[in-house]
């Protein structure tokens, strides 16, 4: 069965990219043969970068093409001989924001649209200004206006992304979550402070993966292992951050992988070494004055003084900022706390 339009568009900032803009993207596809998305922010805005909503477009239409464009965008498609405006400034007239958006679609898709989607007052006139660009009609459809079915705006989440997470996909949310990294040698505590601190913040943790393969492989890890330990370990936090609350509390990062890949073999791939320098929002090192307990499998603790010192030097090394940790468990999470609120 044939549907309504031929190619359908849909433009909009994106920042971020909410359950409203999905379900509008949603009710388009079902109307249109094809559906181009198209999204620009100028100036852009702190937190939305368009990295991060051409990713998002990704991840929740890969069936949709999809196009984030920036003034460097521009300048390139020019440099192949596009004929294309300048990116409209936020300030810009409606003509200009709909001029470039009818030079778009003849200089990048080549051909015009047959309708525009949008939950907005301005849609008929954005439908007319293409219409007269185009020389044919172009059909303006309206869907929620009144934003009943997902009653929120990007003004709103940009203002409380926390307090209205649930009106973002998984996906979307999880690049606002904060993540709080762990580090510290062996018998530091670091998998009981995460789990503590988890359950202070209303959150979740990620647990050590390497310390799960180790046990499941009887205390034998070949080279190969490492790298697999370090990519498991962040797709591991990708998974869980859109399940947080804010934070996502780490037990561990790919830099203690890096330190037993260096340990265990006296080398590592190039991919691990990139891996290490994954950045968090908050780092936290666990001073080795927590008692050391020997289980069976911990080198001892001469091992753990090397260890805590090797993560100061390599921290120091990189210019990133950290916050030692001692006492007791609780005293610890009390640090952390104390942090979080500073």
């Amino acid at each position: 069965m044939s549907k309504r339009f031929s190619i359908g568009l849909v433009v909009g900032k994106f920042a971020p990219l909410h359950l409203g803009h999905e379900w509008l993207i949603r009710q388009a596809q079902e109307q249109c043969e094809q559906l181009v998305l198209l999204s620009w922010v100028c100036p852009e805005l702190a937190g939305y970068e368009p990295e991060r909503r051409a990713n998002w477009l990704q991840v929740r239409f890969p069936e949709l093409r999809s196009w984030v464009v920036t003034p460097e965008w521009v300048a390139r498609q020019r440099a192949r001989g596009l004929l294309l405006p300048d990116l409209p400034h936020e300030s810009a007239a409606d003509a200009a924001q709909r001029q470039f958006v009818a030079d778009f679609c003849l200089a990048v898709l080549g051909h015009p649209v047959d309708a525009v989607f949008t939950s907005e007052a301005y849609g008929d006139g954005f439908a007319a200004h293409l219409t007269r660009c185009f020389g044919r009609p172009v059909q303006h459809v309206e869907i929620d206006r009144a934003r009943i079915q997902v009653p929120v705006s990007g003004t709103r989440l940009r203002a409380d992304i926390h307090g209205l997470r649930h009106y973002l996909a998984a996906q979307v949310y999880g690049d606002f979550v904060e993540r709080i990294a762990l580090l510290g040698g062996e018998s530091s505590g670091k998998s009981s402070l995460a789990q503590a601190l988890a359950e202070a913040l209303g959150t979740r943790h990620a647990a050590e993966y390497g310390r799960e393969l180790w046990e499941e492989q009887g205390g034998v890890l070949a080279y190969d292992d490492l790298l697999r330990i370090g990519r498991t370990q962040v797709a591991r936090e990708q998974a869980l951050a859109g399940q947080c609350q804010r934070y996502l509390v780490c037990d561990t990062t790919p830099l203690t992988t890096l330190f037993y890949c260096r340990e265990l073999f006296g080398r590592a791939e190039a991919e691990l070494e990139q891996l290490a320098e994954r950045r968090y929002q908050h780092l936290f090192l666990c001073a080795d004055d927590f008692p050391f307990v020997q289980d069976g499998t911990r080198q001892g603790e001469a091992f753990r003084r090397r260890q805590n010192r090797w993560y100061e030097q390599e921290l120091d090394r990189r210019g990133w900022a950290f916050t030692c940790l001692s006492g007791s468990l609780l005293q610890r999470v009390e640090q952390v706390l104390r942090h979080l609120s500073g």
